[in-house]
């Protein structure tokens, strides 16, 4: 049997301790509330949107040293309000592209960076298809997002699949920008595509130092927009 003292002091005791669980869990449902509500916060910063391949994903090296991430560090250095968004995927081609485009439609991109097709010419896939799919691309951003500048990086093949293969496909590029009024850079590897020392022993991908230099390449173009 328990004595008046003891009983008092064990109902004390009880009481206490759902005061205390029930304010513990107040805390932690707040807690969870804030969790969930911060991720529902959204940047009112601008996006680059970098869209291809191995070589914008930075295959083989940290994609900060990449050329996407130093465009996010140049932005940063200069004090613009611009969010880089890395989408590059090793091994797409432009079908693959244009199917998984429209996951990262779901905000608005300012300045959208296409660079695909390297991978259609070294698997020899038509000509015809990796222009129909680059024209529709560009269709698909500016069918949901009218305002936003696009930039087509243009591609260049080793003569692999033959020489008028390789030429051909060089011009797809120029023309797709000239029919879509486009911005066009030339060629993203200049000055380190079939350089060994810029590049991965693939050589095929850029070293550090070969993202240095295609970022270089890049960067008067982004600017260009931004400035724009």
């Amino acid at each position: 049997m328990y004595s008046n003292k003891n009983l008092i002091l064990l109902l004390f005791i009880c009481c206490f301790g759902i005061i205390s669980c029930s304010s513990e869990k107040k805390e932690n449902a707040s807690s969870e509330i804030q969790e969930t509500e911060s991720p529902a916060i959204k940047s009112d910063r601008k996006i680059i949107l970098f869209f291809g391949n191995s070589l914008t994903a930075g295959y083989g090296i940290d994609e900060d040293d990449a050329f996407a991430g130093l465009t996010q560090q140049r932005v940063d250095s200069l004090g613009l309000d611009y969010k880089v968004i890395n989408g590059g995927l090793s091994g797409e081609t432009t079908a693959g592209g244009l199917s998984r485009l429209d996951w990262f439609l779901e905000d608005q991109p300012d300045i959208f960076v296409l660079e695909l097709g390297g991978n259609d010419g070294l698997r020899g896939i038509a000509l015809s298809e990796t222009k129909s799919n680059l024209l529709a691309m560009i269709d698909k951003v500016r069918t949901k997002f009218p305002e936003t500048k696009i930039i087509l990086a243009g591609m260049q093949i080793p003569p692999n699949m033959g020489q008028e293969y390789s030429n051909e496909f060089k011009e797809i590029y120029p023309a797709v920008a000239k029919e879509k009024d486009v911005t066009l850079i030339p060629f993203l590897l200049e000055n380190v595509g079939g350089i060994p020392e810029l590049n991965l022993p693939d050589g095929i991908h850029p070293t550090e130092e070969g993202h240095k230099i295609v970022f270089k390449t890049i960067w008067p173009y982004i600017e260009q927009e931004i400035n724009q």
